[in-house]
């Protein structure tokens, strides 16, 4: 043990000399390897960074762009909806008009029916009270008379009841 506490000069030379050769043969051969590895993987790393950064800045952007894009959608379906919502007020507006028109029409139309049925009965009326009024005259007097002096008595008759000469 006491040659541990104690070393030899000549060992401690051997160990001195040998310590250093091997740190020269390290660096002759291994320390140039090892430090070109540690830069590559530096570069590598710096790259990957750089390239991280890079992607991350165009994330970004294309973020913003989305973000841009989808404000002009939400814009453009708010005006599609008030587009939607105007024509369909324009719809139900013109449907309403029609329908109103329509109505009108066949309001109408009804009345001008109606006054022609009215005409139609009053001048049948007025014709078959004159063919009653002749018949009563005929059995009153009990001869018959004939169709020239029944259609004389007709118009004289059917002008005392309408002075207007409203026949058919």
């Amino acid at each position: 043990m006491d040659k541990l506490l104690n070393p030899d000069p000549g060992i401690y030379l051997w160990t001195v000399l040998s310590f250093l050769i091997l740190v020269g043969l390290l660096k002759a051969f291994a320390w140039g390897p090892l430090l070109k590895a540690v830069e590559d993987r530096e570069e590598s790393v710096r790259r990957d960074r750089e390239g991280a950064e890079a992607a991350k800045r165009e994330s970004e952007r294309i973020q913003q762009e989305l973000e841009g894009k989808l404000a002009g959608l939400d814009a453009q379906a708010r005006e599609l909806l008030a587009q939607a919502g105007r024509e369909a007020e324009a719809l139900r507006e013109k449907l309403k008009q029609a329908a109103e028109d329509e109505s009108r029409r066949l309001l109408e139309k009804t009345r001008e029916q109606l006054a022609e049925e009215k005409a139609r009965l009053v001048v049948e009326l007025r014709r078959e009270v004159a063919d009653l009024s002749v018949q009563v005259a005929e059995r009153l007097l009990k001869r018959s008379v004939d169709p020239a002096l029944k259609k004389k008595a007709l118009d004289e008759f059917l002008d005392e009841v309408d002075p207007r000469g409203g026949r058919a």
